[in-house]
């Protein structure tokens, strides 16, 4: 009982319940572990009892938690909770992020001590604060005091200002002929133009973008990246950088352009995979001599504002970048003082490494102005919401940000999931956590800058795995998922600084709640106007008929949509083809036969409702048809947002990634294809009949959402991880 007191005392749990029926208890072991990554000993009885009698004489002795929270409500405004709660005649001083400053006086205090302060002894109203990251010191009457970060946030985040549709794309995945072998960011500005223009799409999201560890071969998966904060150059249109017309080696830059012209054509054409290795050293190479070109005035200066907006984060991310090059992609085999960003041996190293330094730094510039150029473009197109970037739960240990954050991050440790319905085994996605309780000390500054970054450009943020921002699944580090636990979160704290962010952007904010997802957790970021993520095959009456949802009791608040990137197609579906697909990589656990059975009484299922609606004109016979017929059902919902996964649109009948494999399947290396298989070019994909039959079910009046539903989602445990 007395681990299990320190470990509630650190946000550790010590048993989890995997269905409302079933309870877990988390090994000793485990408990130790995480708290030992946590700084906490309790390695021995004896040092559980004296960090158990430290931490309780901590929590008796605050006055205030490090960082406080503050609704800004239309009502007249009061403190909060945790301020109200200290003592009578406390004086509270808050210094606003603008330079202001306001005072306020604990309720209950007696005249004398008031009078002493400088007040009236009359109640003090809690100050009409304005929003942001402030600073508050707190003095009792006693002469004890403590500063606390004080967020002041909006009730709710902004919200899609009309009900609205988009497409989801994998950006590598969509080559134009202008392409050097993958997507890129000006093939995203024109996908955004003609998205808006021509089908009226609303929205336009995108995989992560995040900067990825360089490696041979570099980690394909954008959920892996090296840095959260900073995009990936290798998305960079080459030729829309305004120094590329003024390179003096055109030669070779024509040279290059050859080879990305048979690089692009190998994967629309000869069938081979995108190869983000091959595309990076073109581009590289023809980087580097567009960083030769000098910046003329005006470029000069704005390059200048952007690397005095960036500071410390950019610095280091590009002298990672810079002794990545020189030591390899892995930071932890470096010499022992680089390890630590800030040693005297690394500040060394930056005055060595100015010029390489100063060409990452370039690329981070580049590669934003033209994120940019691509938001730009959808809402010059008409788009209500823009771009939709994706924020990854997490980032690669050995990477830019685990190595410039290191202190924030819990060493030993990898973020998963546990066991579940649909993953016996649980999972380990190998990224390290943050901590907890140094997010909280710093006022949740890395947290901060990373949404701030993300949502520049961006007229919304979905959030992968936005359930971390309650509790994560912590793994210690060589132990099976089995043997994790969850360690919870300030989600209050997490929320405020999001919907803060989000308020500030004018940005939508979307969670993606799929999995197991502990109760009150969806009605929280509900009510902080998070939207939620809703899959057609996972919409069932599961507390009852166990049939599928009605669209009149969908939720609202949520992005509705027929697949996911981690889903078999919808075409793929409809046919089976994903059941014959995992059979042939060995992912079965059941007989072939019994799969094929189970999932063709699901798709009839769906068609016979389907077809009951009046939603299937075409028949159950033809799967194009029954593709518009899904569409359709989505748009009878009340979802705000209803997405269009791009290669649902043309016929595609692979998935993007496959769960459960690495090297058996070509996981976010595939190019949108048609239903044979034969890849498109951007080109014909926006030319094609099909896509524009499909988009004909998104015309005025070709839908008709439901309004003032109840929500009812699947229960944690129902759907995939």
């Amino acid at each position: 009982m007395t681990l299990a007191r320190l470990a509630a005392l650190h946000g550790v749990a010590t048993s989890y319940a995997p269905s409302a029926d079933r309870t877990v208890p988390v090994p000793d072991a485990t408990v130790v572990a995480v708290l030992a990554a946590l700084g906490v000993d309790a390695a021995t009885p004896e040092a559980v009892s004296a960090s158990l009698d430290a931490a309780e004489l901590a929590v008796a002795a605050r006055l205030l938690p490090p960082t406080v929270v503050h609704w800004q409500a239309p009502d007249p405004p009061s403190a909060p909770p945790s301020l109200a709660a200290l003592p009578p005649g406390t004086r509270v001083r808050v210094e606003t992020e603008d330079g202001g400053a306001a005072v306020w006086t604990a309720p209950g205090g007696k005249a004398e001590e008031a009078e002493e302060a400088g007040e009236t002894g009359e109640a003090v109203p809690w100050p009409d604060l304005p929003l942001g990251v402030h600073q508050a010191t707190a003095r009792t009457p006693d002469g004890r005091t403590a500063r606390t970060t004080l967020v002041v946030a909006p009730e709710r985040t902004p919200q899609p200002p009309d009900r609205t549709h988009g497409f989801l794309v994998q950006l590598y995945s969509l080559l134009s002929a202008r392409s050097w072998g993958m997507g890129d960011l000006g093939d995203l500005a024109e996908v955004a133009a003609w998205a808006g223009r021509s089908v009226g799409a609303g929205f336009l999201q995108v995989n992560p973008l995040h900067a990825a560890v360089p490696g041979t071969p570099t980690d394909p998966s954008p959920y892996r990246p090296s840095s959260r904060r900073f995009p990936d150059p290798v998305h960079l249109r080459i030729e829309d950088i305004p120094e590329y017309a003024y390179v003096r080696e055109r030669k070779r830059l024509d040279e290059l352009l050859k080879a990305a012209d048979a690089l692009r054509r190998s994967v629309l054409d000869d069938g081979e995979l995108i190869d983000r290795d091959a595309v990076w050293a073109l581009k590289r190479e023809a980087l580097e001599a567009v960083h030769a070109v000098p910046l003329g005035p005006g470029r000069r200066a704005a390059y200048c504002d952007y690397l005095a907006h960036q500071g410390q984060a950019l610095e280091d991310h590009a002298t990672w970048c810079a002794l990545a090059e020189r030591y390899g992609p892995d930071w932890t085999r470096w010499p022992g003082a680089l390890r630590d960003p800030r040693s005297a041996a690394t500040a060394r190293a930056r005055r060595e490494l100015i010029d390489r330094i100063d060409f990452h730094t370039r690329l981070a510039w580049l590669t934003d102005t033209q994120l940019a150029a691509a938001q730009r473009a959808a809402r010059d197109a008409g788009m209500a919401v823009g771009l939709v970037h994706d924020l990854a739960v997490g980032v690669h240990p050995e990477g830019a940000d685990a190595w410039a954050q290191q202190r924030t991050f819990a060493r030993g440790m990898s973020v998963g999931a546990p066991p579940d319905a649909f993953n016996a085994r649980g999972q380990d996605w190998g990224l390290p956590p943050w901590r907890p309780d140094v997010l909280a000390a710093s006022g949740y500054a890395p947290y901060r800058g990373l949404l701030r970054d993300l949502l520049r450009h961006a007229g919304a943020l979905r959030i992968d795995h936005v359930m971390g921002l309650f509790r994560l699944w912590w793994v210690p580090q060589g132990q099976e998922p089995t043997a994790g636990t969850y360690v919870r979160y300030d989600a209050e704290a997490m929320l405020a600084v999001l919907v803060l962010e989000a308020h500030r952007a004018g940005a939508v904010v979307i969670g993606e709640d799929l999995g197991t997802v502990e109760p009150g957790v969806r009605e929280a970021l509900s009510r902080r106007g998070v939207l939620g993520t809703s899959v057609l095959w996972f919409e069932r009456d599961w507390e009852g008929t166990g049939r599928p949802l009605p669209p009149a009791a969908w939720r609202e608040a949520c992005v509705a949509t027929a697949t996911t990137h981690d889903l078999p197609s919808t075409a793929a579906r409809l046919t089976g083809e994903h059941v014959g697909l995992r059979h042939r990589l060995g992912l079965l656990t059941r007989p072939l036969a019994e799969e094929q059975a189970e999932d063709a009484a699901e798709v009839g299922e769906w068609l016979a409702y389907l077809a009951r609606l009046g939603l299937l004109p075409e028949g159950a016979r033809g799967e194009e048809g029954a593709v518009r017929a899904v569409y359709r059902f989505l748009l009878r919902t009340p979802a705000r947002m209803v997405g269009v996964w791009l290669p649902d649109a043309v016929g595609d009948r692979r998935p993007q990634n496959l769960p459960g494999t690495w090297d058996q399947y070509p996981n976010w290396r595939l190019p949108v294809a048609g239903p044979d298989g034969r890849p498109l070019a951007l080109e014909d994909v926006v030319s094609s009949p099909r896509l524009h039959g499909l988009m004909r079910v998104f015309e005025p009046g070709a839908g008709t959402p439901a309004a003032g539903v109840r929500t009812r989602t699947a229960p944690p445990g129902a759907r995939p991880t």
